[in-house]
């Protein structure tokens, strides 16, 4: 059973930060890419970073010098450190896993609210 479970949301200033972690079971962690995905109220999910198997990595220009994704294939995490939130930020956080032949998984989500 693949099991994605997020976590480290909560309320933050403007201005501030948050470390968001994911644990992977169920999945051989070191061939799927992993990403960090958001969808705020009204809108659409949208991708906020990835990092491919190899650490490559990819951010949405919203987010590019603000926030960083890095992996662990020893512990099976994926990590997204914000800094410099903003209110715009605001969504529920969701960890994603992709491989092109073994599939795609979702967790739970966890929300991120960004107000003073």
């Amino acid at each position: 059973q693949v099991q994605l479970v997020e976590s480290g949301g909560g309320l933050v200033q403007p201005g501030g930060s948050l470390r968001l972690s994911c644990a992977a079971s169920g999945i051989i962690f070191r061939l799927f890419a992993m990403g960090w995905y958001r969808q705020a109220p009204g809108k659409q999910r949208e991708l906020v970073a990835d990092i491919t198997n190899g650490g490559r990595t990819n951010y949405a220009d919203a987010v590019k010098g603000r926030f960083t994704i890095s992996r662990d294939n020893t512990k099976n995490t994926v990590t997204l450190q914000m800094n410099s939130l903003k209110p715009e930020d605001t969504a529920v956080y969701y960890c994603n896993a992709r491989n092109s032949d073994l599939g795609g998984y979702w967790g739970q989500g966890t929300q991120v609210t960004v107000s003073s």
